[in-house]
């Protein structure tokens, strides 16, 4: 009896230590028959699965998690053929998220609702997406140039190259600068900026507020910083 008891007790101290889920992933996908659906989390270097799901056709698929605080999650699926394994990256938050997409263009159909934070991400990838468009005009115009041995105009597409990218950070700059009362501002500054000078790095990270300063993304990017920091003293 006092065995049992005991085993009791600890199964039920267990169940109260497992966090809650917090957040709830739910949506469709069109066109897929079977498939095993996976919400993962980034760990150090490493994709994590927080919740799975096997597809049988079902109407709507539904994966939840305990989140800690609002962080970029994936919505991976594995339809067991071959290496082909897609997947769409989305800024979850505490709530519940509507991701709907089709098997044909997985990560290119997806539509993500309920997330304030990933409505910002998709604004800065679309503005990102025409200076990219711009980048792509300048990798042929390079490409012309070298090849008709024209010497003004291979200075003249570097010279746009090196411009194109300044633009570049300068609009990372300003977008993390105008949203830093977000969680998206430190996201941007890691992901976007990581290898800028390390004054706009700090000129993002001052400018947080203390709660975000304290997010996820915030305290990674002060600890990247330090890191950069320590080398370029080296």
């Amino acid at each position: 009896m006092k065995k049992a008891a005991l085993l009791f007790i600890l199964i039920l101290i267990a169940s109260c230590s497992k966090p809650e889920p917090n957040l709830t992933v739910t949506g469709t996908i069109k066109g897929l028959k079977k498939g095993t659906l996976y919400l993962q989390q980034l760990q150090d270097t490493l994709l994590v699965v927080k919740d799975s799901v096997i597809y049988n056709g079902e109407e709507t698929y539904t994966l939840t998690s305990d989140l800690e605080a609002p962080e970029m999650l994936y919505l991976t699926l594995d339809k067991n053929a071959g290496d082909d394994i897609p997947r769409i990256a989305f800024f979850a938050v505490p709530g519940t998220i509507e991701i709907n997409t089709t098997l044909k263009r997985f990560e290119f159909d997806a539509k993500i609702s309920g997330s304030p934070l990933q409505e910002k991400l998709e604004e800065y990838n679309y503005n990102k997406s025409k200076l990219n468009d711009l980048n792509l005009d300048l990798i042929k115009a390079k490409f012309d140039a070298q090849k008709s041995g024209d010497s003004a105009q291979i200075e003249k597409a570097n010279q746009d190259s090196d411009n194109l990218l300044k633009r570049k950070y300068l609009y990372a700059i300003n977008f993390a600068m105008n949203n830093k009362n977000s969680e998206i501002a430190p996201y941007i500054a890691l992901a976007e900026i990581y290898n800028a000078n390390v004054k706009y790095l700090d000129t993002i990270y001052n400018a947080l507020p203390k709660e975000i300063a304290n997010s996820k993304y915030g305290l990674e990017l002060d600890k990247f910083i330090k890191k950069r920091k320590e080398e370029d003293n080296k």
